[in-house]
């Protein structure tokens, strides 16, 4: 479904990612672990437009998307749900979500979209007229990742979603992230809480320094030194 390879990415003369590969099935959660500023959300950026790599190619489902403008990229079925949320904060719940589907594939579904939301984060139809700024931590999680699904995604990247939350609201991401899987929508996650997250994707990347040092299926890797000694504290 997601294929990477050998991506450069600069930030104007600095480079922040080396030779990156990776690839994606339909139906997967892959992992992507690394201490912070390994590059991984650069990697996002690169994927969903925002950033151009100068060399290497990024596909999805088969189509050539590197250089793409973003929103083409989210009209192609690919959300990029970043890191802080990054809500419209003097906006309604509903107007948000609304957001998510601006494009013409998504628009024509947003009734059917705006129940399948609910029903996976019910308390953000109890505040659907409230605005976002009033909202708790874990609930404005919830709109950002509710935000990114009224695109009627394939795929879905999550940048930190469990950013910032209390333990019992960490299990609830944790809880819906899989329950996506479970309707067909492929993962790629960004976790700093690396054990619940290798506990429930498939497969895993780690990046260090802006390259791949590491990769594997997700409950092999939780035996390895590095995994222990740098992410587990054991």
């Amino acid at each position: 479904m997601l294929k990477v390879n050998k991506v450069d990415t600069f930030y104007g003369k600095s480079q922040a990612l080396w030779d990156v590969s990776l690839d994606i099935k339909e139906a997967e959660i892959v992992a992507l672990i690394g201490a912070n500023g390994a590059g991984k959300t650069t990697l996002l950026n690169t994927i969903s437009g925002v950033l151009v790599p100068t060399s290497g190619t990024v596909e999805f489902i088969g189509q050539k998307i590197d250089g793409m403008a973003p929103h083409r990229i989210v009209g192609m079925g690919l959300s990029h749900i970043p890191e802080g949320r990054r809500l419209f904060v003097e906006m309604s719940v509903r107007e948000n979500l609304e957001m998510g589907a601006y494009s013409s594939r998504a628009w024509k579904h947003r009734a059917e979209t705006f129940e399948q939301v609910y029903k996976i984060f019910p308390i953000l139809k109890e505040r659907a007229g409230q605005l976002a700024r009033t909202l708790s931590g874990g609930e404005q999680q919830m709109l950002a990742m509710g935000r990114g699904l009224m695109s009627r995604p394939k795929l879905c990247m999550f940048d930190e979603p469990s950013y910032g939350l209390a333990p019992r609201l960490l299990r609830e991401v944790f809880e819906a992230i899989k329950s996506l899987r479970e309707q067909g929508i492929t993962i790629l996650l960004i976790e700093q809480n690396v054990r619940n997250t290798l506990d429930i994707s498939d497969r895993a990347y780690v990046l260090e320094n802006g390259r791949i040092a590491l990769e594997g299926k997700s409950q092999d890797l939780l035996k390895k030194e590095l995994i222990k000694k740098s992410y587990l504290g054991l």
